[in-house]
């Protein structure tokens, strides 16, 4: 087992930029080697590789036609008191398992993976100029673990791969990104047991080093930055089988549900 992430000394964060726009069908993990060549950069054993979660829903065809949405009555009226666009509103509902709350024109909801967030995560920014809108990828942690393999096929190398979303946070203003799909690498740090430097012997400690990771490509992952890719170099991340879900808190632990 590798160190814990608290033995860390550096970080590097390398961008990766791609040569061009991904398409529905195109391979993310061929699109992604092909503008580090362009760079010149390679991956090397203990890197970790954050990807941005809409370079995979485009891959994967995960785009919904506006044109074809037909608002309800409901979503009409709040479209109209807020000035937001009915289909998307409508498209967001649909993609929802439940709405968590709906107030002064936010709609935070329950998307079908269980993430909590805004809109059910639908995007309509940096797609086609408004006639589409963009759904988070079906299976993240698929998506991630296919990533995964491809490169390990063509690479010889374990290399965790995260795909990264921008959510909202209660209490805090300002977007930050999260882990919704992850691979190859344990996503929580359970510190309880451990010992702090004054023998005090922690109880609730555990950090979502997944989330931390996407967080700190997000740093250089900007949304008109058009690098969708990351590298994370010098992390002592725990390998082994890990999934997003992980990091969902269950309800019953849940003080705001």
């Amino acid at each position: 087992m590798k160190a814990p992430a608290s033995h860390h000394q550096e970080l590097r964060l390398i961008p990766i930029t791609l040569r061009d726009e991904i398409k529905a069908g195109d391979s993310v993990t061929h699109k992604i080697l092909d503008g580090m060549e362009g760079r010149s950069l390679a991956l090397i054993p203990g890197d970790i590789l954050v990807v941005k979660h809409k370079i995979i829903s485009k891959a994967e065809g995960q785009f919904v036609d506006l044109a074809k949405i037909k608002p309800s009555a409901s979503s009409r009226a709040w479209a109209r008191r807020y000035q937001l666009d009915a289909r998307a509103t409508e498209l967001a509902l649909t993609q929802s398992r439940r709405v968590v709350r709906r107030k002064r024109g936010v709609l935070i909801t329950e998307t079908r993976h269980g993430f909590v967030c805004a809109n059910s995560g639908v995007d309509v920014s940096n797609v086609d100029g408004g006639s589409h809108a963009l759904l988070l990828p079906k299976k993240p942690d698929h998506s991630a673990a296919k990533i995964y393999r491809e490169l390990k096929k063509r690479l010889h190398l374990s290399i965790p791969v995260i795909i990264s979303d921008s959510f909202g946070r209660p209490w805090r203003e300002g977007m930050t990104e999260v882990a919704i799909g992850i691979a190859g690498m344990k996503p929580l740090e359970d510190y309880r047991g451990r010992r702090d430097p004054r023998g005090y012997k922690l109880r609730v400690s555990i950090d979502a080093v997944a989330d931390e990771l996407a967080c700190a490509a997000g740093l250089v992952c900007g949304k008109l930055a058009r690098t969708p890719a990351c590298i994370i170099r010098g992390f002592r991340y725990r390998p082994g089988r890990g999934t997003a879900r992980e990091l969902i808190r269950p309800a019953a632990n849940d003080l705001f549900r």
